[in-house]
C-alpha cells in the first residue's frame, strides 16, 4: 500500500509545489497515512484544509484502504 500512496503522493505534488508547498510521506499503517507538509504549506494557516479536503480526499479515492491522513 505505500507504494501505492507514494505514487497519488506524485500526482498531488506539482499542485503544491505551484504554491511554494510540498508533501513528504513519512509512513503508512493500517489504512493511516502519515505526511509531512513542506515549503509554504508548513506554516499556511490553510494547511489543515489542504490536507482533508485535497490529499486525504484524492488518496481515498485512489485507495480504498486509506482511512485517514495525518500530519506530523
Amino acid at each position: 500500500m505505500k507504494e501505492k500512496v507514494k505514487a497519488v503522493l506524485e500526482q498531488i505534488r506539482p499542485g503544491l509545489q505551484a504554491d511554494g508547498g510540498d508533501v513528504e510521506l513519512v509512513d503508512v499503517q493500517e489504512g493511516i497515512v502519515k505526511v509531512r507538509l513542506r515549503g509554504a504549506c508548513a506554516g499556511c494557516p490553510m494547511s489543515q484544509m489542504t490536507l482533508k479536503n485535497g490529499i486525504e480526499r484524492i488518496l481515498k479515492e485512489e485507495i480504498p484502504e486509506v482511512e485517514s491522513v495525518e500530519s506530523v
